[in-house]
């Protein structure tokens, strides 16, 4: 899952378009209030002045006239807030505005991917691999109820399965709308094709819509990033990235659980994945086709635990839709 050459020049790029475009649109508000009110131009003038005599007496060891140049700059900059303050500007309207506050539309914090350069990067191999064209297919505006059965009622549910399924969808809608105040788990269970990934998908792509940072995964292919961080004689960057983003992005999405090769391995990184997340206060979403009677058998009963009480448990029935389409 590493970005090629071209892949890390296109991202890049990007954020040098968003820096000159930052730039363009700051001196647009620089020059639309010197033009409404002249004095800024004379009092920014005075600070940077200032500045730079403070600089000198730094440099030079006047702690005295460093104090009082100090207190001028400080008298400067609250004349300016509040001659624009009185001609309805607010006091930051000359001050950069960023797409990502955190690392200043560079792509970099400290030396580091910043979340906004890994949410660009899983962007890029999710075209790469198709999931794009996936998640504009499976999502909540193609979602249909027709495949679910509407005329015998569940015996365990009292109702039939397509009302249980308009009731999981629209728990799945208000998963999506408190994701932010509620950072809340689910787990969903059921046979082959009964609609686990296509929901995964639907709350995944509303997400990715909303600019949160999302990471879909099979199980396997997680267990494969665990096991060649920990193994590899020197992890290549690019899979100490994904490490990180598997743990910090905003949603991980865990698809069919149990299919990966089981081993105490596999069972030691689940539990520290989904608890780390769960300490970090980031949702995840697991789908499996394992009961919670076989998820107990395959994996610890700590990993089951730590699911049942941290988790929203979903079951799904129904026949294979997949199957049903064909027909």
């Amino acid at each position: 899952m590493a970005l090629s050459n071209s892949q890390y020049d296109a991202i890049m790029r990007e954020y040098g378009r968003r820096q000159m475009d930052g730039q363009h649109r700051m001196q647009q508000r620089r020059s639309r209030l010197y033009k409404e009110i002249p004095v800024i131009r004379k009092l920014e003038a005075e600070i940077a002045e200032r500045s730079v005599a403070c600089a000198r007496r730094l440099l030079e060891g006047d702690k005295e006239a460093l104090e009082q140049l100090k207190e001028d700059i400080r008298d400067l900059k609250e004349q300016k807030a509040v001659l624009m303050r009185a001609a309805g500007y607010p006091e930051d309207y000359l001050e950069p505005k960023y797409q990502c506050p955190d690392c200043q539309d560079t792509g970099f914090i400290n030396g580091r991917k910043c979340h906004c350069f890994l949410q660009a990067q899983m962007k890029l191999l999710y075209a790469q691999s198709n999931l794009d064209t996936v998640l504009e297919q499976e999502n909540f505006e193609h979602l249909t109820f027709r495949y679910y059965d509407d005329t015998e009622i569940i015996p365990q549910l009292g109702v039939t399965n397509a009302a249980y399924m308009k009731r999981v969808v629209q728990g799945c809608r208000d998963f999506v709308e408190n994701f932010d105040e509620n950072h809340g788990n689910l787990l969903l269970t059921g046979s082959t094709g009964v609609g686990k990934t296509f929901l995964t998908n639907c709350i995944a792509r509303e997400l990715m819509n909303r600019y949160h940072s999302v990471i879909y995964l099979s199980a396997g292919d997680l267990f494969e990033v665990f096991s060649r961080n920990k193994f590899d004689y020197e992890p290549g960057e690019d899979m100490k990235d994904m490490y990180r983003y598997i743990l910090d992005c905003d949603l991980l999405t865990i698809d069919d659980l149990g299919t990966e090769l089981n081993n105490s391995f596999t069972s030691s990184q689940l539990f520290y994945c989904i608890n780390e997340r769960m300490n970090m206060g980031r949702s995840t979403i697991i789908s499996t086709n394992l009961s919670l009677a076989r998820l107990r058998d395959s994996y610890t009963d700590r990993v089951t635990s730590r699911i049942m009480s941290g988790y929203t448990i979903i079951p799904l029935y129904g026949g294979d839709i997949r199957l049903m389409k064909r027909e």
